[in-house]
């Protein structure tokens, strides 16, 4: 096993987790020898972000890219490169407990296979990855490509590739259009951020404002009412059939024969 599953199994407590164990391969199929996978996961953690994998090596190489793919050609994406996860990671979807690494919901947003346009290994240790994507969400080519900003995790650019499946992100944006799972009806909201409390001269000054005429009229007293006990039962008005509908501003609703 790669040494980057050995950090994915370090950094999680299984017995918390419903994430998958990364157990040593009983065989390593050749790249050539299968169509290789993909797929990137929503995960909302402490900012929502998107985990976009691909199947190397036996494993999934993974990157996080805060603001998800685009479809725009002249939009890159970062993209930062994480532990390597298994290849069982790629149907994971379920909540990662809080004081957990990753803590926070996840689903799949997009899955299918990815095809490599050079040799994939020589390409990845290169940091130049062109590839096309067959998936349920995102398809044609697309580019992965490393860069020298410095950080404490390599960091890459994910780009879209000019051609018939691009689009201006001002005409649409994939995310936003497409937000849920493609393995199940799960959908992500992002957490909302607290309301910060008021502070006390706010509050005061909010109660020193005087009420308006609408609550003014609401509080008046009402003319003509009688005290009287509540009956022991109410009947519910049932529509009943007229050959048309009143006179006046009513709002009524067609009921038919």
């Amino acid at each position: 096993m790669n040494k980057n599953l050995d950090d994915y199994n370090r950094m999680r407590d299984f017995s918390a987790t419903s994430e998958p164990v990364a157990v040593k391969p009983k065989g390593r199929k050749k790249t050539k020898d299968h169509a290789l996978q993909f797929c990137i996961q929503k995960h909302d953690a402490s900012r929502l972000h998107y985990d976009f994998r691909l199947e190397l090596d036996g494993a999934l190489k993974s990157w996080a890219v805060p603001k998800g793919p685009s479809l725009d050609p002249k939009v890159k994406r970062l993209a930062v490169h994480v532990e390597d996860h298994p290849l069982d990671y790629a149907t994971f979807e379920g909540s990662i407990p809080e004081g957990h690494y990753g803590a926070g919901d996840v689903i799949v947003w997009d899955r299918g296979v990815w095809i490599p346009q050079d040799d994939p290994a020589k390409a990845y240790a290169k940091g130049r990855l062109k590839f096309e994507l067959q998936g349920e969400k995102l398809g044609g080519l697309w580019n992965l490509v490393r860069t020298h900003m410095p950080g404490k995790q390599e960091q890459w650019f994910l780009i879209k590739h000019q051609d018939g499946a691009a689009r201006p992100e001002s005409d649409y944006d994939v995310v936003v259009a497409e937000p849920d799972s493609v393995l199940s009806e799960r959908t992500l909201v992002a957490k909302t951020p607290k309301t910060p409390k008021a502070s006390k001269a706010t509050k005061a000054k909010s109660i020193k404002q005087p009420a308006s005429p609408a609550r003014k009229e609401q509080s008046a007293p009402l003319t003509g009412a009688r005290k009287a006990e509540l009956p022991d039962q109410i009947k519910p008005e049932l529509a009943t059939l007229v050959e048309k509908a009143p006179g006046g501003q009513w709002s009524y609703e067609v009921k038919h024969k």
